[in-house]
């Protein structure tokens, strides 16, 4: 009797001193140590998400795979995917209505984004209220923006056309935005600024609002012009904050596909291809899955070369 009400004295004590030794072995570890274990399970969890799949694809740019033909013989092909890749005309149209939209979509954003933002910086009564009006395309999801234009864009039934027909006096059924070989183009140029100018008048508000009031005080006191002081205090000390709006923006518009393939999938004929939507076709309808995948190879490394080139030059102007 007595053995027997003595081991739950023996459990709980036994399980009392686990805590005290596993913090006594947590207090012996370097801080250094500390800190590798905090950040271990999620270093892991990139491994397993990004790097593995980057991996992968790599080694599949260098065979003749095909997703659809698994069980199919498996070939060493070398840098055939890569020169037949930059041979190939179709892609170099491709990245030329990509390199078309990336231009105008950022400078008409950083145009746009940062006129508004000195609007809303002056504190205008009820800025609060436009502010928020303002933002809410840049809250819905590319997918309803690209369904909601592409009813906007019909020329029968769509408000866009009948406003252009209010505004100009023609035919709403004269022109079709998103079937037109010159206009296509221009109607993703247009649905992206609209969609993404608010996440550029963001980040520059946050320049302006950093811009301490001493400075425009001390100008206004050598009596400089407002023109002067937009040149010489807001445009300078704005700058890094205008890159910083042309980097996210040059990123994600180089591999923009959901609104473009919503809006025309790539039509009318390839006029809208961008580079995204050959590589899906590339891989999802030819099934060309080697080749697709040394051209997702291709388009990384341009983009993180062209991003590392233009973080520096970000660096020296915040130096300055």
């Amino acid at each position: 009797m007595t053995e027997t009400s003595s081991l739950p004295f023996l459990s709980v004590g036994t399980a009392a001193e686990a805590p005290s030794q596993f913090a006594g072995r947590l207090r012996g570890l370097s801080d250094r140590a500390m800190a590798w274990l905090f950040i271990a399970p999620t270093i892991l969890l990139l491994l397993a998400i990004n790097v593995f799949p980057l991996l992968w694809t790599i080694e599949l740019s260098f065979t003749n795979y095909r997703a659809n033909r698994p069980n199919a013989p498996l070939r060493w092909v070398g840098f055939d995917n890569y020169a037949s890749i930059l041979s190939d005309s179709d892609v170099w149209y491709a990245m030329q209505a990509t390199a078309h939209f990336v231009v105008w979509t950022i400078t008409l954003q950083v145009l746009l984004g940062f006129g508004l933002a000195l609007l809303i910086n002056r504190r205008f009564r009820g800025h609060g209220f436009w502010t928020t009006v303002i933002l809410l395309p840049m809250m819905l999801s590319p997918a309803v923006v690209g369904n909601f234009w592409t009813f906007l864009f019909q020329p029968q039934t769509g408000l866009f056309n009948t406003a252009i027909a209010f505004v100009t006096g023609s035919d709403p059924s004269s022109f079709q935005m998103i079937g037109d070989v010159g206009l296509a183009p221009w109607s993703i140029i247009l649905v992206d600024t609209w969609m993404w100018t608010p996440y550029v008048m963001l980040i520059c508000l946050a320049g302006l609002r950093s811009i301490p009031d001493d400075i425009y005080e001390a100008a206004e006191i050598d009596r400089a012009s407002a023109w002067r002081r937009f040149w010489s205090i807001t445009l300078p000390m704005v700058l890094p904050f205008l890159m910083l709006a042309v980097l996210f923006r040059g990123i994600e518009n180089f591999k923009m596909f959901d609104m473009v393939n919503l809006l025309t999938s790539g039509g009318p004929g390839s006029t809208t291809e961008v580079a995204s939507i050959t590589l899906k076709r590339e891989a999802f309808e030819k099934w060309r899955t080697g080749y697709s995948s040394a051209f997702a190879i291709i388009l990384f490394v341009t983009v993180f070369g062209l991003a590392n080139i233009y973080v520096k030059a970000l660096n020296k102007v915040k130096q300055r």
